[in-house]
């Protein structure tokens, strides 16, 4: 009988190929029938099929399909054989290499390698084609020394004075692609690939009778081998020198397993402290002690197998559980998890129909006492339901709608936990989407006062965004040691297995519980064991099993075990980790009744999940892991064209799936390289999530978009593709990088050039209110002037409201920045008499990712301060804080609480200025926006400094200063550095406060950002006060300077400071009458604000003055 999958023969009445341990299926003598491995009864004829009703299905012609794999690739040459040539007659030298041929082939057949070609007196051998071993690599090796030892044995049997043959060996292991090549009647299966050329190029390093092996060998054979280095060594046609290892011998060592995920029904072993601890906090969570324990290991270490044993332990407990689980396909779909948690509160069953779940929501609803105008429409979007039509809600910002969604899941959540105590599980955190994370994150905070058990899992790479607390726990799974382990192993196999395989078995898998259950598994399949009633024994001497060492060997081994199954397998991985029978039916070339023979081989050999029977079927793949190796295995040609009937079907068949989650639908365009018909998809996919504020998950999509720009032609579509994926990207950009990133300038710098490419184009007004954007957080306020007088003009000429509004945007901070406040003034009064919320409140989407009116009641509060009208700059920084609260648009949030805070701490506001400067640091911390959070934590600096903490103070300001300027920030800079030499004087340090000020005036003059300017001049007269010079004429000159420049700004507040530092200074030098008149004049003008710091301290000079 021929095995199907290698080719071997095997005797008639053999069920498993004695060479491969692959399954023989039967056919029957009587029908012809086709029977599956494990058939006890014919399927044709209903007669047994045995060893006698059988006939051995013949291996198919035709060579396999050509595939990825890795490979290790073993290379023996003859030394000396030119030499030899000369000296032997040819039918001697004829003798020699065939019995060094002869020798090494046997020894290549005792490991299981393939000797792919003779070259001449070379082999080149595969270990891990056709068949995969789990550790092949080892098995190179050994049968590398075994090739030397045996030649030395060759030699030892030649007479005296008889040839010495002398072979060397090198060994690389790395991906290839395996295949037929030739033509005519010259064919063979050969891997192609940089690998094989490296094993022939490490062969020629080696010394005779040696055996030398590469870096990517080394690492899967160094517990087992001892390996001397020989440094790194430029290999010809090899770009980079690769480190070379010659391999001294075997040792002793623990061995190495591969990895697939603990099965289902496996009973847990080894693990019981860390259930015990789960149900601990499970009971106080169930007691109103809300709990949240995080369990982190590596694939495989048992995360999910205590999930589940937590979960069996309390079926028998009254509480709800919720399950969500995460997928590395949907990283980027906003409450992607939070809509599976929300579906697991509302009841709903997989057969249900969306009809029957908007009931469930109904009822739901109506039993959380929530309010069904904004509840239902905004849980219908989330869960991909038809709305309940016209809804004020349909109004809302998205950011609004958004954070509406948080609370009333929360609510959903909260409600459900005070019927019962829910269990709220959620794996694989390390592909949560962010928007789930964010979710999460407030319900961990949250979860203290509630009955909810939070169980959640993650490998070691997932860093949780929320803070150590005391209801929380995080739990770091080892490894196995031996007698769990065996235990294990004895649970799988069922019985006891002989000492030497168990032994095997314990070396492989190391302690890892994953590696424990498969190794087990293929030792049960290899065909070495009898079952003998109550233990098995082994029917043959103790082979090399197919023992996994590494995870590619282990699942490749697994896939190629399957060989009619592995195609559905392929297939199935390009469609993602999780799939419906229906989508896979439809793209996939089998008829259902063999699809769903493969199917059920595949979930019998547990390497997929099945719930439901088709066509109704979901299967998941039992780890992410192992669809990844099926995936990869393909070659590139191969997925791309899956991915192509992949997404046809998806976009002919399934249009609700097209249209809520058009990332998935881009993904297989780009997996299946039409670039041009991805693009739309990952625009519609980009602009879906800035609707919902979820900027991480929006900037990747547009990003893959026009990622996949070059391979487009160089039309003028192509750039209006490109020109739309920027515009989308660049307001993204502005909030989760900062205005003046790189790549942010970047983003509008290319934006401009296709604009003028296009000629012309619509969006060109957008691009340059970018690169203005890109200038002003920059610092340079004189360029920025000359764009948005740009600005004014083009939008004058379109005579559209919106962009003379934006035009008006970017320049009132440009005109404030300059010290024109009255202009600034202007330029707000103008555009905010434009502004309609309905309507306008979207174009933050397209220009700075802020809304204008927030940023102009911004703006507004410091003009109105530095003109000396501090009650109505402190009634306006009110009303923005209102707005942007109403608006529920964190960005603009982020934007609105740090310019406003920075206005109140020049107001003097101390305690105000922190609350709001704390605010947005929170906003900003929670969405990543760097920038806004370096400001806030500057102007919160500021007010510890003024209130006496200005140890602690300086060190927050210097730590914000850094983050603002990481972002590429330059622009009020000069203010910051003013607070921090304010705080260096506060110390007596006033070298560096001088050299703090004589920063701020040097950039003050470089770029015209003018603003500050009168406090740095006063500034600078105070620190040369406190240095206690002699001649106090220069501090003076600084005071009149800071005066002067106040008056011409018209900037009432600061003359004021001006005027108070120079009173001080006359009152110093006998000219009290002089100082007091000065102070009067300046501080009579003030009708408001009586009670600012400012005001005050002017008022008390007065009086010592008088």
């Amino acid at each position: 009988m021929t095995c199907p999958s290698c080719g071997a023969e095997n005797r008639a009445e053999r069920r498993f190929c004695s060479k491969c341990g692959a399954a023989l299926s039967l056919a029957c003598v009587k029908c012809g029938f086709i029977n599956d491995p494990g058939d006890e009864f014919c399927g044709g004829c209903g007669q047994r099929v045995s060893a006698a009703t059988a006939q051995p299905v013949q291996r198919k012609d035709g060579p396999r399909d050509a595939e990825r794999r890795q490979l290790t690739v073993m290379f023996c040459d003859l030394v000396g054989s030119t030499a030899l040539a000369g000296r032997l007659d040819p039918e001697e030298l004829r003798e020699h290499v065939r019995a060094y041929q002869g020798v090494s082939a046997e020894v290549i057949a005792r490991f299981e390698g393939h000797i792919a070609q003779h070259l001449g007196d070379g082999l080149l051998v595969y270990f891990g084609y056709p068949l995969a071993h789990e550790d092949d690599a080892q098995r190179a090796v050994s049968a590398g020394l075994a090739v030397v030892d045996a030649i030395a044995t060759l030699n030892a049997r030649q007479p005296a004075g008889g040839v010495a043959l002398a072979v060397r060996v090198g060994i690389h292991t790395g991906l290839v692609v395996v295949g037929e090549v030739g033509s005519g009647s010259r064919r063979e299966q050969l891997a192609l690939g940089e690998t094989p050329n490296i094993a022939a190029r490490l062969e020629a390093l080696a010394e005779p009778g040696t055996v030398v092996v590469s870096t990517a060998t080394h690492r899967l054979v160094e517990r087992r081998f001892s390996c001397r280095d020989l440094g790194a060594h430029t290999l010809r046609g090899v770009t980079n020198p690769l480190s070379v290892y010659h391999v001294l011998g075997e040792r002793i060592t623990t061995g190495r397993g591969g990895s697939l995920p603990a099965a289902w029904t496996t009973p847990l072993v080894g693990r019981e402290r860390e259930v015990a601890l789960v149900l601990e906090r499970w009971d106080a969570a169930a007691e109103g002690l809300g709990q949240v324990i995080l369990l982190s290991g590596e694939a495989g270490i048992g995360k999910t197998r205590i999930t589940q044993t937590v979960c069996a332990r309390l079926q028998g407990t009254p509480h709800t559980q919720l399950d969500g689980r995460c997928s590395p396909y949907r990283q980027h779909s906003p409450m992607h998890v939070v809509a599976e948690l929300v579906q697991g509160a509302l009841g709903y069953e997989r057969e249900d129909t969306p009809e029957m779940l908007g009931r469930h929501l109904e009822r739901t609803l109506g039993e959380c006492g929530l309010p069904r105008g904004e509840a239902l429409p905004l849980l219908c979007s989330l869960l991909s339901l038809p709305g309940p039509g016209e809804s004020a809600v349909q109004s809302w910002s998205p950011q609004r709608q958004r954070q509406r969604t948080i609370e009333i899941v929360l609510d959903v959540f909260r409600s459900v936990a005070a019927r019962r105590p829910v269990l709220l599980l959620v794996e694989d955190l390390h592909w949560i989407d962010a928007s789930s994370l964010e979710l999460l994150s407030v319900l961990v905070d949250q979860a203290a006062t509630m009955p909810i058990g939070v169980l959640l899992t993650a490998r070691p790479d997932f860093r949780p965004p929320w803070a150590a607390r005391s209801h929380t726990t995080q739990i770091t799974l080892t490894r196995l040691p031996r007698r769990p382990t065996e235990q294990m192993i004895l649970s799988v196999a069922g019985k006891p297995l002989p000492a030497e395989v168990l032994q095997h078995v314990l070396t492989g898998a190391d302690g890892v519980p994953l590696y424990v259950e498969e190794i087990t598994k293929m030792v049960l399949e290899s065909g070495l064991l009898r079952d003998c009633d109550d233990r098995y024994e082994l029917t043959a001497p103790l082979q090399p099993l197919a023992i996994p060492t590494t995870l590619q060997d282990s699942l490749t081994a697994r896939l190629d075990r399957l060989p009619e199954a592995k195609p559905v397998a392929q297939l199935a991985a390009a469609i993602g980790r999780e799939f419906s029978y229906e989508l896979l039916q439809a793209v996939s070339p089998l008829d259902p009744v063999a699809l769903q023979r493969e199917l059920a081989r595949l979930v019998d050999a547990e390497l997929l999940y099945q719930r439901g029977l088709p066509p109704s079927a979901g299967y998941i793949f039992k780890h992410a892991l192992i669809q990844e190796a099926a995936y990869r295995s393909l070659l590139r040609t191969t997925r791309q064209q899956y991915h192509h009937r992949i997404v046809t079907v998806l976009v002919d068949g399934f249009p609700q799936v097209v249209e809520l989650n058009p990332e998935l639908v881009a993904h297989h365009y780009t997996e299946a390289n039409l670039a041009a018909e991805a693009l739309p998809y990952w625009q519609r996919a980009g602009e879906n999530a800035v609707r919902r504020s979820a900027h991480s998950e929006a900037t990747a999509h547009f990003e893959r978009g026009l990622a996949l720009i070059p391979s487009l032609p160089d039309t003028p579509q192509r750039d209006r593709q490109e020109l739309g994926l920027l515009m989308g990207l660049g307001p993204v950009l502005f909030g989760s990088r900062g205005f003046a990133a790189p790549e942010v300038e970047r983003c509008y710098a290319r934006a401009r050039e296709l604009c003028d490419r296009l000629g012309d184009a619509p969006e060109v007004f957008a691009a340059l209110w970018g690169q203005w954007g890109v200038l002003i957080l920059q610092g340079d306020v004189n360029r920025t002037l000359e764009i948005g007088e740009e600005l004014l003009e083009r939008a004058q000429l379109s005579t559209d409201p919106a962009l003379v509004l934006q035009a008006r945007h970017a320049l009132w901070p440009t005109h404030i920045y300059r010290g024109e406040l009255s202009a600034g003034m202007q330029d707000i009064s103008e555009g905010l008499a434009l502004y309609d919320v309905d309507r306008h409140r979207s174009l933050a989407f397209t220009f700075g990712g802020h809304d204008a009116r927030a940023c102009g009641l911004s703006f507004k509060t410091t003009a109105l301060w530095a003109l000396g009208y501090p009650r109505q700059a402190l009634e306006c920084g009110r009303q923005a804080i209102d707005f942007v609260k109403d608006l529920a648009h964190p960005h603009s949030q982020a934007n609105s609480h740090s310019w406003v805070s920075l206005a109140l701490r020049f107001l003097g506001d101390l305690e105000l200025a922190r609350e709001v400067a704390e605010a947005g640091l929170a906003v900003s911390t929670d969405y990543g926006f760097p920038q806004w959070g370096a400001l806030c934590t500057i102007v919160r600096g500021s007010t510890l400094v003024a209130s006496g903490s200005v140890d602690a103070g300086l060190t927050e300001m210097r730590r914000g200063l850094a983050g603002w300027q990481a972002t590429g920030a330059g622009i009020m800079i000069p203010a910051i550095l003013a607070f921090i030499a304010e705080a260096e004087l506060a110390r007596g340090d006033v070298v560096p406060a001088l050299g703090s000020i004589e920063d701020a005036s040097r950039r003050i003059e470089i770029y015209g950002e003018r603003f500050y300017e009168a406090e740095v001049h006063r500034l600078r007269g105070e620190a040369l006060l406190a240095g206690a010079a002699p001649d106090s004429t220069p501090a003076e000159s600084c005071f009149l300077r800071a005066i002067d420049v106040a008056r011409h700004q018209q900037a009432r507040s600061f003359e004021l400071r001006g005027t108070a530092s120079l009173a001080r200074l006359w009152r110093h030098r006998g000219r009290g009458e002089d100082a007091r008149r000065l102070l009067a004049e300046a501080t009579q003008w003030f009708s408001e604000g009586l009670e600012t710091s400012d005001l005050r301290a002017a008022r008390h000079l007065l009086q010592e003055l008088s």
